[in-house]
């Protein structure tokens, strides 16, 4: 996986050909936490299907609370804002807390607000999401991974028609090759990103012409 290139490729002509940037965030701050890694085997099936990924996880995303009456931003929240706007797609990976999205992702989303003036595209309008949950048990897992897809919507980015549910009581990642299910569910998501990205660059593309 790549560093994210400079600029918007949404902005800069590019085809279906091209490699479109995903960003990849979410996790939690638990050292190997099966949220961070379901965060990368989504990533890596962005990256199998010709994106560039940029990664976002655990303690990247440890942030001041969004606050929008103050326009300064830390650092970690620039670079999330920066990274925003360069992707042409994007992955959301959440631990279920107490039946919803962590408080840290959350907060992190919460910084998409500082898009809604963009030019052509506000907030994530225009680009493809993969939401992943993951809990210890499915009525969680499976109530945060809904939680993800309002606030996306509210958002404007488009669902990708696949979500992963990952039951960390059923499912450890530490050892992707123990679960094949689980990998392939993950991966796909990724997938999805990527080729709706490669739609919408084709379609902007042959808009221009």
């Amino acid at each position: 996986m790549r560093e994210a290139p400079p600029g918007n490729s949404q902005d800069h002509g590019r085809g279906a050909a091209v490699r479109p940037m995903v960003l990849a965030l979410g996790g939690s701050t638990r050292a190997l936490s099966t949220s961070e890694a379901a965060v990368r085997l989504a990533a890596e099936g962005a990256a199998q299907a010709g994106a560039d990924v940029h990664i976002l996880a655990g303690r990247d995303l440890m942030l001041p609370i969004y606050d929008a009456d103050n326009p300064d931003r830390a650092p970690e929240a620039e670079r999330l804002i920066t990274l925003t706007r360069q992707a042409d797609g994007l992955i959301i990976v959440s631990p279920g807390y107490h039946g919803g999205p962590s408080g840290m992702v959350k907060n992190a989303l919460d910084y998409f607000e500082d898009l809604r003036d963009d030019s052509g595209s506000p907030y994530l309008d225009g680009r493809a999401v993969g939401c992943v949950a993951v809990a210890h048990g499915w009525q969680a897992a499976v109530g945060t991974l809904h939680q993800l897809r309002q606030v996306v919507h509210a958002l404007r980015g488009w669902p990708t028609p696949f979500g992963a549910v990952v039951n960390s009581s059923e499912v450890r990642l530490d050892d992707p090759s123990a679960a094949p299910a689980a990998v392939e569910q993950l991966h796909l998501v990724g997938q999805q990103v990527v080729e709706f990205a490669r739609m919408r660059l084709a379609y902007r593309e042959g808009s221009r012409t």
